[in-house]
């Protein structure tokens, strides 16, 4: 472990790793917390696979077009903006099966995408870093970005929180409060939408919905309170995160995978342990 503490200080993109890390465990562990609770893991799963789409176009257009501005990172955060209100509208309002537009959008993403970097001009991007995820070649622009977003998403979930915990648990109950249900139904998927961003660099597009649910499905083993859940899920995610990091950087293995894995090993444990409803 003596080689990787050497190495946060000595090399920036492991700095980097750490920081993003760290950072970017707040947004997944209180976001993460809402989607669990709502039972919409299978939106934010459409809307991760769907910013390839958005990631492919913003290669294309960018080299085609020299779009230095246009970057796959702008690219995949507008994909999944788009997506989550598309579902969000379709689920709310058209008479077609959530279900349905659930899956071509997750399909219409991925094949997007894949179409947009056999067409771009030049040397074809290597898709593996935002496909499986490399936290290692995080940039302190990145960081930054991640900084911003996250302080982004947890002020709205601060803001209004008492309305998404109604939304979250009894959507009917929080119409009959007068709460705007399917404005907050919205935001919901609009939030989920960044943090699975904020996930490409850490896990990838595969991975990021493990990373945004097992930490908060295990914390909501053992608690009814949303709090509870959010704080839980923000500390497990920090200790796999930087701990992942850690054993990884030491194994030489792919961080992301190791992450994911981590979570899952201890997912399966949390049942082994009795529930306790607090």
């Amino acid at each position: 472990m003596t080689e990787f503490f050497d190495a946060v200080q000595t090399i920036p993109l492991i700095r980097y790793s750490l920081l993003a890390g760290i950072i970017s465990a707040f947004t997944f562990g209180a976001v993460g917390s809402l989607v669990v609770t709502r039972r919409i893991g299978y939106i934010a799963a459409a809307i991760a696979h769907s910013m390839l789409g958005g990631i492919g176009a913003a290669f294309y257009f960018g080299r085609t077009y020299d779009l230095d501005w246009l970057t796959p990172m702008l690219g995949g955060f507008l994909a999944a903006l788009l997506s989550a209100l598309i579902i969000g509208w379709v689920s709310l309002r058209a008479s077609e099966r959530e279900d349905t537009i659930i899956s071509a959008i997750w399909a219409f993403g991925m094949a997007a995408g894949i179409l947009f970097i056999h067409y771009t001009p030049g040397q074809k991007p290597n898709l593996e870093s935002y496909i499986f995820g490399n936290i290692l070649v995080t940039s302190g622009s990145d960081v930054t970005a991640t900084f911003a977003l996250g302080i982004l998403v947890l002020l709205l979930i601060a803001l209004f929180y008492h309305k998404l915990v109604a939304v979250c648990f009894d959507e009917e109950f929080a119409r009959l409060r007068g709460i705007n249900s399917n404005a907050y139904f919205l935001l919901l998927l609009a939030i989920t939408a960044v943090s699975m961003v904020l996930m490409v660099r850490v896990a990838g597009i595969i991975l990021s919905l493990a990373l945004l649910i097992l930490p908060a499905a295990t914390a909501s083993r053992f608690s009814r309170r949303l709090w509870v859940i959010m704080l839980v899920a923000i500390g497990l995610t920090l200790i796999y995160n930087t701990g992942g990091l850690a054993m990884s950087f030491q194994l030489n293995v792919p961080t992301g995978p190791f992450v994911v894995i981590c979570a899952a090993v201890v997912y399966g444990l949390s049942f082994l342990v009795k529930r306790k409803r607090a």
